[in-house]
């Protein structure tokens, strides 16, 4: 009795270790497919419509690459013209302000008794040159009566003369001194925004020292340095598409100037790209695009079609509802846009495919030679209409 249940407890064993096994076989054999493998032979593999592009005649754009960063077209530095204590300032960073807006003020005690001073010296000259006046009407009537010699005249002449010179030298001083008055008040020399505050109230700053920043946000351009072997192929007015940090479309821009000289050290040239206006732009933000060098016509494929896995590049096309490879030779390099979407990386074929060829973009993955493929049902009516337009 206890032998047969040894028995059958050992076959009981064998038994599971074999279950376990033929399962294990199984998923061997089912793991390739599950994991992208090719699908066997006579299997075929469904496209979707955006795993096809009808080969066409099109246009290929070729492009140089830019990056920079914003500036305002339009900027300034408010700077105290006068030596002073900073009174009050009105605006922060942020704040819009206009042309000639009164932003703030330094102190005037100094500039007003300075202006007293001169008004005061300019009426006391006004005086001496009444009195010298006076004296000199009177020598006159004396000089002709015999009773003063011409040369005293002469001496009431230039007494004279003197005098009016010093009342217009005090004149001069008291517009000098009401200048520096007028100085004192800070005033935004352009329409913009606040950009940078340097002072608080309470400072005292110097002449030329600077208070507030202020810049234009209506025109702004993109500061972009250029090799000078790239410079030679950009020109004024060439259009350009920029992608800017934190914005999701693209902005359109265009070549506004090119700098004569180049930069010290670096030797580059710098080039300034003038952006459409979009609300939400900021100065120095960092933005990367694409200037537009040439257009011209070619038969065209994204980039990412032209497979380069073997010696020679090659491109998959769809033929008698196979995945053909089928080679190619690439030629110029560029942007083009397919199936009315935004322009990408696209390369031009200069022999392997002809205009109607039903290619396959690189979202199928790799795929042998021979692989069988069906076209879902839209994108094979068009694909034959597009084929038979190819054809006339």
């Amino acid at each position: 009795m206890r032998r047969w249940l040894k028995w059958t407890v050992a076959l009981a064993i064998v038994a599971l270790i074999g279950a376990f096994a033929a399962r294990a076989i199984i998923a061997r054999k089912a793991e390739p497919a599950q994991l992208g493998a090719p699908p066997v032979a006579g299997a075929a593999l469904d496209l979707s419509p955006g795993d096809l592009l009808v080969l066409q005649p099109g246009e290929l754009v070729r492009t140089l690459a830019i990056s920079g960063g914003l500036k305002a077209y339009e900027s300034a530095i408010v700077k105290a013209r006068v030596a002073a204590e900073v009174r009050q300032i009105t605006v922060r960073e942020g704040d819009a302000v206009k042309a000639g807006q009164l932003l703030g003020r330094l102190d005037t005690t100094e500039f007003d008794w300075r202006l007293r001073q001169a008004e005061q010296q300019a009426e006391s000259a006004r005086a001496q040159l009444d009195i010298a006046e006076r004296s000199l009407t009177n020598n006159r009537a004396l000089v002709e009566q015999g009773f003063i010699s011409k040369n005293a005249l002469d001496t009431s002449v230039m007494s004279a003369a003197g005098a009016r010179a010093s009342l217009e030298a005090a004149r001069a001083a008291a517009e000098l001194a009401r200048k520096a008055l007028a100085d004192t008040d800070i005033r935004a020399p352009l329409s913009g925004q606040v950009s940078q505050r340097f002072v608080q109230p309470g400072e005292r700053v110097g002449v030329d020292a600077r208070l507030l920043e202020i810049v234009d946000l209506s025109r702004l351009e993109l500061e972009a340095a250029l090799s000078p072997e790239d410079i030679a192929s950009i020109r004024v007015g060439s259009p350009a598409r920029l992608q800017v940090d934190g914005f999701a479309a693209p902005v359109p821009a265009r070549v506004a100037r090119i700098n004569p000289s180049t930069q010290a050290g670096t030797r580059a040239v710098m080039a300034y790209l003038a952006l459409d206006p979009v609300p939400g732009l900021r100065q120095g933000l960092f933005a990367r695009g694409v200037v537009e060098l040439e257009r011209k016509p070619a038969l065209v494929l994204p980039a990412s079609a032209v497979r380069i896995d073997q010696a020679l590049p090659y491109v998959l096309v769809v033929a008698q509802g196979k995945a053909v490879q089928r080679k190619v030779t690439p030629g110029a390099r560029g942007q083009a846009g397919f199936g009315g979407g935004q322009p990408e990386p696209a390369i031009a074929i200069d022999a392997g495919l002809a205009p109607g060829d039903v290619v396959l973009r690189a979202s199928v993955g790799a795929l042998r030679d021979g692989t069988p493929v069906r076209l879902p049902a839209p994108a094979a009516s068009a694909v034959s209409a597009a084929s038979a337009a190819a054809a006339r």
